[in-house]
């Protein structure tokens, strides 16, 4: 009995100094995720997948724009496109921090297209692999007609509107000509969008723009002889061109994505190897076990040990 109620104090023990020590550490050296009292660091967003929701990257962006220990940020993006609406909000994000005097800087990934290259063009500069496929600068809509495939089932789609054209569109019939009128209309006015925000950002000619924007993509050297990145490198090129932008003297520290900490992440980071056979000799199970709150506040988000 006593020998596990010693175990068990242990156990407290580890928790309590590897909190301390964590929060000691981001604190002091500024380690990703956490708050700093440094200057001079360099955040990054990430950006992936199909833009089909704005909120958790506008949070972060607006969150690092009114970090004043946060001197510039990087937007890593790995996406084909998205919804139009969220790709605006986080457009409009971008421009944000930069009225505010923070410099953004553009990151493509493998992919960073449509949707994908409308955030970049928000940036202070953008920086793209030779490889990576952007550009696609144009406006799709794809609708299915089911017509003939209804008929021979022998299924019949009933409708009942309260206006001409509320049902354009269906995918139980063909598209009138006038209801296609309308639809293209939609479109190029959600393409003439893009191609100004294109033409602002990169400071370009709205006609040079629109003769590059009929939705073809292009490899990031094309991109960049065209004017529509800045220079052509990895994430790490991006960061460092952030810090000098943010007037960071020597290399930024880096404030990456925040994530839970775990109490076996915290027992390697106390003591490494030796601390993870302690632990589960002294009994610890591992994840599962009820979450201990470690600490939060309206900019540092609660971690939880799992």
């Amino acid at each position: 009995m006593r020998g596990k109620l010693v175990r068990a104090l242990g156990v407290t023990a580890l928790v309590f100094a590897g909190c301390f020590a964590v929060v000691l550490g981001v604190l002091v050296f500024g380690e990703p995720g956490v708050l700093s009292l440094g200057g001079n660091r360099v955040a990054l967003v990430e950006v992936e997948g199909l833009i089909v929701d704005a909120d958790r990257v506008v949070r972060e962006l607006d969150d690092y724009g009114e970090d004043p220990s946060i001197r510039a940020i990087v937007v890593r993006i790995q996406s084909p496109g998205g919804v139009v609406g969220p790709t605006q909000e986080i457009y409009d994000a971008i421009l944000k921090i930069r009225t505010q005097g923070k410099p953004v800087v553009a990151s493509m990934g493998s992919v960073a297209a449509s949707g994908g290259y409308y955030l970049a063009a928000a940036a202070t500069r953008i920086v793209a692999n030779p490889g990576t496929l952007t550009g696609s600068i144009g406006v799709i809509m794809q609708l299915a007609e089911i017509e003939g495939l209804l008929k021979k089932v022998g299924v019949r789609y009933e409708v009942i509107k309260s206006g001409r054209f509320k049902d354009s569109a269906s995918f139980a019939r063909p598209m009138t000509p006038e209801e296609r009128a309308v639809l293209q209309t939609v479109l190029d006015d959600m393409h003439d969008q893009f191609v100004m925000a294109v033409a602002e950002g990169r400071r370009l000619g709205k006609e040079r723009v629109r003769a590059l924007a009929d939705g073809r993509v292009y490899s990031g050297r094309m991109a960049k002889d065209l004017g529509l990145v800045d220079s052509l490198g990895g994430l790490d090129e991006a960061i460092r061109l952030a810090g000098e932008l943010g007037g960071v003297p020597g290399k930024p520290r880096l404030v990456r994505p925040r994530r839970a900490w775990r109490l076996l992440d915290l027992a390697e980071l106390v003591g490494g190897e030796a601390g993870l056979t302690w632990l589960r000799s002294a009994g610890w199970p591992g994840p599962g076990l009820p979450a201990l709150p470690v600490l939060g506040s309206s900019k540092l988000p609660l971690y939880l040990l799992d």
